[in-house]
């Protein structure tokens, strides 16, 4: 059997509720479909850092985190700060602040401003 085949397995054997579980199934299909964009956009910001040199869990996480940003359905805060707690709770303790900064410079190329920030330059009402 096919690792990829074991963490699927491994997500739908699990307790958790099933939407619990169909939505960690999506997250890993969606990343997964969409490793090539992630993989561009992090080997632009992971600057001195080839993709093959990252640790297993990082590389992970950021990809999970790029994959989220990507879509667009969270505010990028919410996802950077999803992707350190995974950081601190399963990689060194050197990670967070890695990771940290290469999300942030990824966020800004994916999503500038998407409605968790105040525009740039506000605009008065017109009269």
């Amino acid at each position: 059997m096919k690792s990829l085949d074991m963490v699927r397995e491994f997500i739908m054997d699990s307790d958790d509720p099933l939407d619990t579980r169909v939505t960690a199934r999506e997250f890993l299909d969606g990343v997964l479909g969409d490793r090539d964009a992630c993989d561009g956009l992090l080997s632009r910001h992971a600057k001195h850092w080839s993709l093959s040199r990252l640790a297993l869990v990082d590389r992970n996480i950021l990809r999970l985190a790029v994959h989220e940003l990507r879509q667009g359905q969270s505010p990028k805060k919410v996802v950077i700060n999803e992707a350190l707690v995974l950081a601190q709770e399963f990689s060194t303790t050197e990670s967070p602040r890695f990771i940290n900064g290469v999300l942030d410079a990824v966020s800004r190329e994916v999503a500038p401003t998407r409605g968790d920030e105040p525009p740039p330059n506000p605009q008065p009402p017109q009269a």
